[in-house]
This record gives structure tokens, sequence and C-alpha cells, in this order.
């Protein structure tokens, strides 16, 4: 609670869910009581008129009815309600209702009641006037100098000034360059009207200036008005002030001069009547609100200003007197004389919280207690600072991002995957184009050990695979409670995927508010993009896995592809993918070793990773730890290359496709900026053939957004065939290599950084970058090469030529015994062992590695190649 609180000395809410804002409050002796008190009027957008005459209240007491002398309802919104000499013939009050197509005068009397009751008010309507604009607010006063009565200006929406002379309608005039309306005001000293136009500038118009000017019966100039008479409407004075102004108020006291104080969005400016600036005051708040009240001091001004932060502040020029906290946001503010209270402050709220308040404090009542003195035990102090310290030394201690168990979580999720696909298909708009696109059914489960607050869980699936619904918004879950959702993946795109993984991640708040993350993985089966079919004896690229134990049976290890009624005898087995191609996988009868074929490189990844996977864990339920798998063939890095340069080819073409459209674009707006010209013209002018000209530019526009949009998905297609043939590239060179976890890890980060292919950062220049890193460092022949530096920038290079060689260079270093690790100690280490280049490294304690014999001719490089290719 605020120490500098307003004091509340009258408040009420106005009627259920009605709206008000800034001209809706108004605070005059409205009846002509000539007591000097004042009556706050207040109208709402539903068409409510309240007049009240407030009274003290006791604290806790309720507003007395008889404090609503008047309340009534127009049937329009209103927006603005003023109280000045509107009649003709009388010098009195009375009250002016603004609508938004209609203007009214009304007279506020009263009657002495005769009974318990009190008086009764009521309101006469004197005139109205019907607008033929909208109008959006309005200002009144002697206008021109008259004495003893005021005339009103009302601006309209599209930016018209419409005055009139009490009864009867002056004139109107448009303000040159509107867009937007302003807050308006009018200044009695220079007899002109001041507003803020949407360029953000103080404008100001003399009243003589706007009556003489031409009429503005049209809006639109023609021939006719130009030739007739009258002067063009000029501004007075201009003020940049450089934002949108929220009121504008124009006061002259008796200590100070006549001044135009702009509330802006971050600035309060007072100005001179002729547009200097006398002072400004840089806001560190939004204000809502303000009123100029008085002026205590010669040459100062009072200033009351309320913000979006419910407090009211208290200025006098550019220093703050005092501040104090509202019990709402006011949208408008007056000060009024109340029985004998002067200077009340009445503040009025959008939701219809009316309040007459007061400055004033709480009285502070806490009293702080007396302190016991004690002597301080300085030995006690040290042993209790040493097991803090040793506290604080145990939690700052670097931990691991992931916890150690499962058990640790307090929220774990967990995938199951359906072991069938489902019986009717849920996928939704796929690409593919064979005649069934399966799909599988995953089961996640939310299980919370705490109080999860907002738990979301996101599934993803890398593309072109797709799920059904990927983000759920869960239930808060409690303690030892569950949360289960079911969705189902399939192909959805045209191209075979590079991997079968998904990924569950449910974030969430713990009750301290602190935002916690717990996710898991799952495998979807290889079913899911192919089914089985014959085997091929034919293909373009075939590879050998050696294997240290005999052939399984793939009855055995693929039950779901092999027909069981072969038996032992199934040696080969065939995989149609949904995308049309086929892979076979055989088994050697006499040897060890299994043949994976297909007539494209990247098809041989996935059956591949899958054999391996599948041999892998039928030995391990056999409670064999010695398996191993290896391969002996050639790295096929030049069919490799081929898909590096279909992919860069793609690169180059959308690169193309951008600079065409640009220069299609420009050319584009340059005619349509003719035509434009042309159109304008008052004097016709042939169009000599420029309607042709946008046509046809139009059409190659479009033809040029159709080609780029199917190279960007034929690039989309060569990425994912690029991902698979890299990860079968990775795969044959740990199991060539007999490379380390860590070490197939690294060799992952370095020839698949990226997971999605952009203009900006392509997968080639990544990839030339980081291999690069690793021929400097850990593979580098010697020290000179150590020194070279690398270029910071990475950009598309000009042609593949230099990542394929580096590519060819990484095997070959790899070949001659080089050992991948980002540790510069044994980078140095390693290049001074093998000065003249990378020999064999033997074994270490850290790993054991047996090389094999002739290693250095498993694969042709990347410059033979192209010899044997370029002879006839």
């Amino acid at each position: 609670m605020s120490l500098f609180k307003a004091r509340d000395w009258w408040s009420t809410i106005l009627g259920e869910k009605e709206e008000f804002d800034q001209g809706c409050l108004c605070v005059a002796d409205v009846d002509n009581s000539g007591s000097g008190q004042d009556k706050v009027i207040v109208g709402s957008y539903k068409g409510y008129l309240r007049i009240f005459n407030p009274h003290p209240v006791k604290p806790g007491d309720e507003v007395q009815p008889e404090d609503l002398l008047l309340e009534v309802q127009l049937r329009e919104p209103i927006l603005q309600v003023e109280v000045g000499k509107f009649v003709s013939g009388t010098e009195g009050l009375h009250l002016a209702v603004l609508h938004c197509r209609k203007l009214c005068v009304y007279a506020v009397s009263g009657t002495q009641g005769n009974v318990e009751h009190g008086n009764q008010y009521q309101i006469k309507l004197m005139y109205e006037h019907n607008l033929q604009r909208t109008a959006c607010n309005m200002t009144y006063g002697p206008f021109g100098g008259v004495k003893g009565r005021d005339l009103i200006c009302i601006q309209s929406m599209d930016g018209m000034l419409m005055l009139f002379e009490q009864e009867s309608y002056a004139f109107g005039r448009f303000l040159p360059g509107f867009l937007l309306p302003g807050p308006l005001a009018y200044s009695s000293r220079t007899d002109s009207f001041i507003t803020v136009s949407s360029c953000q500038q103080v404008e100001s118009y003399k009243y003589q200036v706007l009556a003489f000017a031409t009429d503005a019966d049209e809006r639109q100039d023609t021939e006719e008005r130009k030739l007739s008479s009258g002067k063009r409407l000029v501004v007075d004075w201009v003020l940049n002030i450089g934002e949108q102004a929220r009121d504008i108020c124009v006061v002259s006291f008796n200590q100070g001069v006549s001044s135009v104080f702009v509330l802006g969005e971050r600035n309060f400016f007072c100005l001179k009547d002729n547009g200097q600036i006398r002072f400004m005051k840089k806001l560190d708040y939004s204000p809502s609100c303000f009123i100029p009240y008085c002026s205590v001091q010669e040459g100062t001004i009072n200033t009351l200003i309320a913000n979006h932060s419910k407090m009211l502040n208290v200025y006098q020029d550019v220093t703050l007197k005092w501040a104090t906290q509202l019990p709402c946001i006011p949208v408008s503010v007056k000060v009024a004389n109340f029985q004998d209270l002067k200077g009340v402050i009445v503040t009025l709220s959008d939701d219809g919280h009316l309040q007459c308040s007061y400055l004033g404090t709480d009285p502070s009542l806490f009293q702080a207690p007396k302190v016991d003195s004690r002597e301080i035990n300085y030995e006690e102090m040290n042993a209790e600072m040493k097991e803090l310290q040793k506290i604080i030394k145990e939690a700052t201690k670097t931990q691991d991002i992931l916890p150690e168990s499962e058990k640790q979580r307090d929220v774990i999720v967990t995938a199951e995957v359906s072991p069938d696909l489902d019986e009717e298909s849920q996928a939704i708009d796929s690409e593919v184009k064979a005649g069934a696109v399966p799909s599988v059914t995953v089961k996640i489960t939310v299980q919370s050990r705490v109080t999860a607050q907002k738990p979301n869980l996101a599934v993803c699936v890398q593309a072109p695979l797709a799920v059904t619904c990927d983000q759920f918004v869960l239930d808060d879950l409690e303690p030892d409670s569950s949360e289960t959702v079911v969705l189902s993946v399939f192909l959805k795109e045209n191209c075979s995927p590079s991997e079968l993984e998904g990924t569950c991640m449910v974030s969430y708040n713990i009750p301290t508010g602190i935002p916690r993350v717990s996710q898991c993985t799952f495998s979807l089966p290889l079913k899911l993009v192919c089914f089985p079919a014959q085997p091929s004896k034919a293909a373009n690229h075939k590879l050998t896995i050696d294997t240290n134990k005999p052939p399984i049976s793939f009855v055995t290890i693929f039950p779901d592809f092999a027909d069981p009624s072969e038996g032992d005898q199934a040696n080969a087995l065939g995989f149609q993918f949904l995308t049309g191609s086929k892979t076979t996988l055989l088994a050697s009868k006499t040897s060890q070793r299994y043949r994976i074929q297909s007539d494209h490189l990247e098809d041989l990844w996935l059956v591949t990773k899958e054999l391996i996977h599948r041999l892998e864990e039928h030995f391990k339920k056999q409670n064999c730890k010695d398996f191993a798998c290896t391969f002996s063939g050639s790295i096929p890095l030049q069919e490799y290359f081929e898909l590096i340069d279909q992919h860069f080819e793609l690169r180059l073409n959308a690169e193309k496709y951008q600079e065409l459209l640009s220069e299609r674009a420009v050319q584009f707006r340059a005619i349509e900026r003719r035509l434009l010209t042309r159109f304008k013209d008052k004097t016709p002018a042939p169009l000599q053939h420029l309607d042709t000209l946008l046509e046809g530019t139009f059409r190659e526009v479009i033809a040029l957004a159709d080609a780029a949009e199917e190279n960007q998905a034929n690039m989309f297609q060569a990425f994912a065939k690029l991902k698979s043939a890299t990860h079968l590239v990775i795969m044959l060179i740990s199991l060539w290599q007999k490379l380390s976890t860590d070490q197939t890890a690294l060799l992952e980060a370095t020839l698949l950084p990226l997971a999605e292919d952009t203009q900006e950062l392509g997968w080639e220049e990544t990839v030339d970058a980081a291999v690069s890193y690793l021929l400097r460092t850990c593979l580098s022949k010697s020290s000179k090469e150590q020194a070279l530096t690398l270029s910071s920038q990475l950009s598309m290079p000009k042609d593949t030529s230099r990542l394929k060689k580096n590519i060819t260079l990484f095997c070959d270093r790899l070949a001659k015994g080089g050992r991948l690790s980002l540790s510069t100690d044994s980078a140095t280490q390693q290049a001074a062992v093998m000065p003249g280049g990378c020999a064999t490294i033997p074994e270490s304690d850290l790993e054991e590695r047996t090389i094999i014999p002739g290693s250095t001719a498993m694969f042709a490089s990347h410059e033979e190649t192209t010899k044997q290719k370029s002879k006839p």
C-alpha cells in the first residue's frame, strides 16, 4: 500500500459494462445555481447522460441516491460533453452533447421539491444540429472575439471543421493534408484553433483565415472552385513534436501568460501563443490524461498528469511536486469545487469508476521494535560462515545438463510406437504417389512426480515425415499423475527420409515458476516407408558388410518383411520404397557377409542401418558380446560427389531465379509508376503499349515464381537424398576405420552440421569449413598446416571442387592412421610424431585399433577418378 495514496472523498461506479473516454467528463455549474458549486456531468458510449452533485461520504458508507441529480438515456453514443454559453439571448450555461451524427444543446434546470425526495432536475432540448459527417470531437469559445456567447467547432473524422453560431450553421472548412483526426482546442487570446495532425505536428489555424477561406461543401477540388472567389486555407504556425498527442489544453491564469499544453505519448510540451516551446518534460511513463489547473507562483503553472501505472503526478512546470496512487487508470481528469472544498480531483476510468479525491498521506503506525543487544561470538560466526561457503561451493559445481537417471526427473516422457501399422491410414495431404500411404500410431505418456503447470507437448519428426498433430496443450498435472496423447506418423513428401526417429518434448513450470523441459526420442519402423517386394538381381550400387558371426536367416531378423514359408533358406530380401525405388538385401551362404544393392546410393542407407541394428539386437539377446561389423570395400565417394553436385546445381538455380525475380519486379514497378502517372494526368495521353508490357512482365513474374517454387521442392528432395548418402558414408567410414562412439559423433557433426538447408547458410560451405578445420588440426601433416588460417565468414562457393578435394583428402588422412579429435594437445602430439605425413598410429592407452592392411588403396581419390573418366 502506497503512503501517497489519493484520499477518497466520494466515488461511484457508473452502469454495467459501459465505456467512457476522454471527452465524456465535464465539471461546471450546469444548472446555473449561482452557488459556485460544480456538478459532475458524465456521458457514456451507451448513450447515458448522468449529472452528479457529490457530497462527502463517511468511510464505509455508500453513495446517497440524492447525489445523482439526473440520469437519462439519449439512445446514441455520447462522444463529448461541454458546458458553455451556447444559447442566444441569454448568458446562462447550457450543456452541449456531441453524438456521432448530431449535436444537441440542453438546458438543465431544477425544481425545488416539497417532499423528502428533494429537488427534481430535468433537461430541455434547446436546439440540435444534424451533422452530414461523422464527428470526432469539438471545442468551443468566443470565436472572432464575440462577447457574452460561445460558438462551437466540431471536427469530423475526415478532417472537416464545422462551425456553428449557436442555433445556426456558419461554415465548414477542410484541414489541408488531413489523414487522421487529432485533439482540438481553441485559444481565445490568438483567436485560433490548435490541433495535432497525423504528421505529428502541432498546427494552428486563425479563425479569420477559416472564415474567409474557400467554402468546403465538397472535398474534391474542381475547376469551378478554383475559379470561384475565396482564399486558400493556410496554417498560422507549425511545430513538429515527433509523436502523436493525447490531448491539448489552452490556459491563461492571472499570474501566467497564455500557454498551449500538449500531452504526447512520452513528452509533455508547453508552447507560447506563436508556437515556440516554453518548456518540455520527458516522461518516463505512458501518460493517459492531464489538466493544467492553477498557477500558484508567478510565471509557473501546475499540471496534473495521470499515467497507465495508476499514478497521478503533480508538476509545477517541469518539477515534480507530488505523486499519488489512484485505484484505477483514468481516461479523463478534472478539478472541481464542492461545498467549500476547492481543488477536488475528479477522475473517470474507461470502465466507469468515477472518483472525487484529494491529496494526502496515510499515517505510519508501524514502529520498529527494539533490538536486544548481545555479545557477538566470532567463533560461532566463523564456523557458520565456513559451513555456508561449503554449501555454496557444492551448489555451484559444474553439473551435467541432463540428469543422471530418469528417477531424478520431475516429469518423465515416454513414447510407445505401435508394432503394427494403422488399419485405416491417418495420412493427411500426402504428396506420395503410392496407392496407399501407411501410418503408424505413437502413444506418448507424460508422467509427473510434482505439480507441473502449463505443460506443452511438442512432437517433432524430420521432413519428409509428418505427424497428424505436433502441438498439445495439456491441463496442469498433479503429483503422481499422468496424461496420454495419441498421434500418427506418416510419409508426407515424395522422397525417402534420412532418419526414422522422432522427438517428444514437454515444457512446463514447477510451482516456484521455474521453467523445465523433459524430452525423449522414439524410433519408427522401417515398414512405414517401404514394403516387401521381389529381390532384384541387377543394381548400380552395391555394398558388402562383413561380420564375425555366421549369417542369420532373414526370417529371424526381418520377420516383418521375409516370407515365413521359406524358412532358413531365405537369403534374399526385397524392399520397395513408397517413392518407387527398390533395394535388395542378400546374405552369403558360404561366408559371413551381407550385400545391400540398389539403383540409387541414398536408398542403401535405411536398409543398411536397419540390418546392422537388428543384427546387434539379435546377438545381444544371445548374450554374444564380441559381435562386430566391418567394411572392407571402397568408399563410394564418386557417387557421393554426384549427389553433392546435383544439390549444389539446384542452389545455383535458386540464386538465378532470385536475381531474375528481382529484375522483373523492378521492371514491373517501373511500368506501374508510368501507368499511374498517365492515369493521374488530367490531359489524357496514349498508353504507348504500357499495358501490354505490364501484362507481359506480370506473366514473367508468375512463371519465374512457379519455377523457383518447383526448384525449391527439387532442392528439398536433393538435400534429403544427400543426407541419406552422408549418413551412409559416415557409417561406412566408422566401420572401415573402427571409429569409437566419440569419433563417430565428431564425424557426424562434421559432415551433417545442418538439419535444414537454406540459401544463406548451405550444406556445402558449412561442411567445407568443418573438414578444413579438422585437416588443419587433428589431421594435419605438419605445423605449417596448423598455422593456416581459415576464413571466418561462410559464403556460398562458386563450385564444389574444393569441397570434394577436401573430403577426399580427409578420407586419405583417415586411411593413413589419422585420428579424429578436437583436443589441441593431441593434434600437436600427432604432428610431432608424423612430421613427414600421417603414418599409422600405434595402439594407445586410450583405445585399441587394428589398422586394415592396404587400406590406403580402398578408394579412388577425386583426382584419379576425374582422370579416368576423361580417358576415352
